[in-house]
């Protein structure tokens, strides 16, 4: 076994700290830009802290992937396509680094500057750039690709291009983006937005979905061999125009990275533990000590590796969707939650070992304090929508905790009080309303999802003795993407990972705005002033007391929306992977996150 340990957990504090330590004037262009303050790394240096600038380029690196694909085009909303594509295809303007909490470095620009409220942004670009077939990345390209994802692309590319008041070319390799609201994180947004070759669009249809269109970038990569919906492979362009751009150094080591695909996610752990995949990422604490004991594993030829992190939870559990009728009263999805028998379920699925989600932004600077009432700056945000916000929000709102035992008493004598003042009654041994009619909802779920399967089965058990029977649907991975698309469905498993850097992607998932657009993140149906005013909030924050204090007080109206019955989480990765893959000692901020497998790692024999 090799555990392997964060190497600057102790320095987390003083991180988050440096993130809003100073303010945002930029008067000249420079290398990198942080949300707050200045970048961690100077202009000289040489690569990511968490890349290893000697490794070795080379080998191959196999994925095994639940469900199946039936386009390359994965920049808008039509079609399903391998989500590594949007990544690993293209590049943008910037790059991320997972070791800070937002900060970005020139990629395909080679410089950043801002106006001194950061009202406007420009980019230069960096004169070598070029796409994969070697014709020259322009300024045509750039500004051609904002405005084409921003009105033709996938939704999460259209609120802020909705902000951006002029886009103009200052420069034989600049542009200027100018923003018509405030909002202090679209100057790093904008520096992160896919780079396409227009040329190779001319005369096509953009926005139609399919495999006969390859699309070009400028990324290490290009798409090799595939056939739909079985397997995929990219292999890295010899004569990729940045191998010696210090933010790609000790990154994009494999000469090739193939996804292999399987109807049942059983069979994909069946494919690694035959040899046929490289690497898996186990969730189950339980399995992780009890199932990995088998031959490849006790001769060394596959290494189990642990990666901790210390980002926010995010929410992962069954979100209930309110635009239907069944659940748009606050007091049934309570009793949903209270049905919801953790304790238990946690110790059949997981020996015990998870720890719950409290909140959406639990484990972090930037979570509520489950029960605690809101207090000073907190407190003042949320005082000018108080009389509209459900209880507990202010007050103080905390999940309950069962007994442990499958009955869960307590639990099921709430739910049936919160349906009462709902208006349902059991009857004759069925939860019904005043008029005699069943109350019951669908929980739509992908058919190879085996452990979320184990969890409903333990879930609709309970529902039982509250005199509800709902009816679970298994759909496989193409349905269950166009039905939670469509918002076709009550109740949903749902995740979403959040950051230590909250921004305009909160907007994308719970913004009133989006919340009936098809496609859109916004899976629960939420429409809040209150949400949007605190999501504003964040956005324009000037000094860090206040950014977490918007972040706290959203952290607290998500959570007592009761939108989602949270699930566990865990606070490091297991990955288990072949002994020829290796990673840097060094780990980042954010642990297993994109940008960490396959991008930093590499083969060695």
């Amino acid at each position: 076994m090799k555990p392997v340990f964060f190497s600057k957990l102790g320095a987390l504090g003083c991180a988050v700290t440096l993130f809003f330590a100073s303010g945002m004037a930029q008067a000249e262009p420079t290398h990198g830009i942080a949300m707050y303050g200045d970048p961690a790394l100077p202009h000289d240096f040489v690569s990511l802290p968490y890349a290893n600038g000697d490794a070795p380029k080379g080998g191959r690196i196999t994925f095994a992937e639940s469900g199946s694909f039936d386009s390359l085009h994965g920049l808008i909303r039509k079609g399903r396509t391998p989500w590594q594509l949007r990544f690993m295809l293209f590049e943008s303007l910037m790059g991320r680094s997972y070791d800070e909490p937002f900060t970005l470095y020139g990629l395909l620009a080679e410089s950043i500057e801002t106006g001194p409220n950061r009202e406007w942004v420009e980019f230069t670009l960096r004169a070598e750039a070029e796409f994969s077939d070697g014709s020259p990345v322009t300024i045509d390209d750039v500004m051609w690709s904002y405005e084409t994802l921003g009105t033709k692309g996938h939704p999460r590319y259209h609120g802020a291009w909705g902000k951006i008041e002029t886009m103009e070319q200052t420069g034989p390799r600049s542009v200027r983006f100018t923003f018509n609201t405030e909002d202090f994180e679209l100057a790093l947004i904008m520096g992160l937005r896919p780079i396409m070759q227009r040329a190779q669009w001319e005369g096509l249809d953009f926005e139609a979905s399919g495999v006969d269109v390859i699309p070009i970038g400028s990324s290490p990569y290009v798409i090799g061999d595939y056939e739909t919906g079985r397997y995929l492979t990219l292999t890295r362009n010899p004569d990729y125009w940045g191998a010696d751009v210090p933010f790609m150094q000790g990154q994009a080591n494999f000469d090739e990275i193939r996804f292999d695909y399987y109807g049942d996610g059983d069979v994909v752990f069946e494919a690694f533990t035959a040899g046929e995949s490289s690497t898996f990422r186990e969730g189950n604490a339980v399995k992780w000590a009890e199932q990995y004991g088998f031959p490849r594993v006790a001769s060394g030829d596959v290494v189990k590796s642990i990666i901790p992190h210390r980002r926010p939870t995010g929410i992962t559990g069954f979100v209930m969707n309110t635009r239907r009728a069944v659940f748009q009263d606050w007091r049934v999805r309570e009793a949903m939650t209270q049905a919801f028998n953790f304790e238990f379920i946690n110790q059949t699925i997981n020996g015990g070992e998870q720890k719950r989600i409290l909140s959406f932004f639990h484990n972090s600077v930037l979570g509520m304090e489950p029960g605690a009432p809101a207090t000073g700056r907190v407190a003042e945000m949320l005082a000018p929508y108080a009389d509209d916000l459900l209880p507990g929000v202010i007050e103080g709102y905390a999940l309950p905790v069962g007994d442990g035992s499958e009955r869960n008493r307590a639990g099921i004598k709430r739910a049936l009080e919160l349906m009462e003042q709902a208006g349902y009654t059991v009857q004759d041994g069925v939860m019904k309303n005043a008029a005699g009619v069943e109350f019951t909802f669908e929980i739509v779920l992908s058919q190879n999802a085996t452990e979320t399967r184990q969890i409903i089965d333990i879930y609709t058990s309970a529902l039982g003795r509250l005199g509800i029977t709902p009816t679970v649907s298994l759909v496989d991975s193409a349905q269950y993407t166009l039905r939670t698309k469509a918002f076709d469905f009550d109740m949903a498993r749902y995740r979403r990972g959040l950051s230590l850097s909250p921004g305009n992607e909160q907007r994308l998932y719970w913004g009133a705005e989006l919340a009936n657009e098809e496609g859109s993140r916004n899976w629960m149906g939420v429409e809040s002033e209150a949400i949007d005013a605190m999501i504003t909030n964040l956005l324009t924050a000037e000094s860090q007391s206040d950014f977490r204090a918007a972040t706290k007080a959203l952290d607290r109206l998500l959570t007592a929306g009761r939108y989602v019955i949270p699930i566990w989480y865990s606070d490091i990765s297991r990955l288990a992977h072949v002994k020829e893959l290796h990673f840097p000692e060094y780990l980042p901020m954010y642990g297993d996150w994109l940008g960490f497998q396959p991008n930093v790692w590499w083969w060695e024999d």
